[in-house]
């Protein structure tokens, strides 16, 4: 009951302002770091969301469908060092790709969003501030191609086309030429389409850029099962985001004490560690040079 009426009393704007000020400390100590397979220099930023189910009888402010409630963590992650880099807390009605009016585009980065953000007036809008995109397509677009590119087969690229929108809206909607790549991966024989207004990168590199879209599903995997964001301790609006926020704050806590610590376990290691010794006076990098860890089942990350 303490949490509870805490949650509700204390302006979740409190715990908003702390995390983006660790956000900020931890892009600033990852600097430079590349965990991806491609070595581009380039910002890479992945935009995707996850919605985080409520009981709609208790938090009817939530309402997402006739029976159910429902909130929503937009988030564009930098995918070289899985920091969040924004974070935006809807209802559940929220469409995705409304987020994209919330943020800040930054010129020559590459935004990897998925067929759920495809608004050729808001990728135009990426494309006018001299950013580029990388997605999907969906099935029923119309489109004319202008002509082809060679393509090496054996990579799994199968066709790289430059094409101009054909439908009278979104022709006038995003009125330059476009990239389309099919690509069929062998691993899961699975076909994909994808879309982008960058011909600078080769067919396989922008396939290679669309793959690491997965670093934020594993954010949004880890964040809801290991900082249990699943219940709440409170019922209004402002306790729900007070939690996701404090969730946030304490992911980004572990990064940038796996950095500076240089510490060789996984963050889920880390936070397993940290969460069982909690009230030892001791220095936090002593817990792990010899870690008695024990076997964790769940996908370490």
């Amino acid at each position: 009951s303490t949490l509870s009426k805490a949650n509700e009393n204390r302006d979740w704007r409190i715990y908003q302002d702390f995390a983006l000020i660790l956000i900020a400390y931890a892009k600033k100590i990852y600097e430079g770091d590349n965990q991806l397979e491609i070595d581009i220099k380039n910002n890479i930023f992945i935009i995707d969301s996850t919605t985080i189910d409520l009981c709609l009888s208790i938090y009817p402010w939530a309402r997402f469908r006739k029976s159910k409630a429902a909130v929503k963590m937009h988030t564009k992650m930098d995918a070289k060092t899985s920091i969040p880099d924004f974070i935006h807390i809807s209802n559940g009605k929220m469409h995705d790709v409304k987020v994209l009016d919330y943020i800040t585009i930054i010129a020559d980065s590459f935004y990897i969003l998925d067929r759920g953000y495809v608004d050729f007036e808001r990728l135009y809008r990426i494309h006018k501030s001299e950013a580029y995109f990388i997605t999907r397509t969906k099935k029923n677009m119309d489109f004319e191609r202008m002509y082809s590119s060679k393509v090496d087969k054996s990579t799994g690229v199968k066709c790289d086309q430059t094409i101009k929108l054909r439908g009278f809206y979104v022709s006038k909607d995003y009125p330059e030429k476009l990239r389309r790549i099919k690509y069929h991966d062998i691993e899961r024989d699975k076909t994909l389409v994808f879309l982008t207004n960058n011909f600078e990168l080769t067919a396989i590199e922008i396939t290679m850029l669309y793959k690491n879209r997965w670093f934020i599903e594993l954010f949004f995997k880890w964040i809801k099962q290991h900082l249990k964001i699943k219940s709440f301790w409170g019922r209004s609006e402002n306790a729900v985001k007070t939690q996701i926020w404090i969730a946030i704050s304490v992911y980004v806590i572990v990064l940038i004490a796996k950095k500076k610590l240089r510490i060789e376990q996984s963050i889920y290691e880390i936070l397993q560690v940290l969460s069982i010794n909690i009230f030892d006076k001791e220095p936090v990098n002593q817990l792990f040079e010899k870690p008695n860890l024990q076997y964790f089942k769940e996908q370490n990350y």
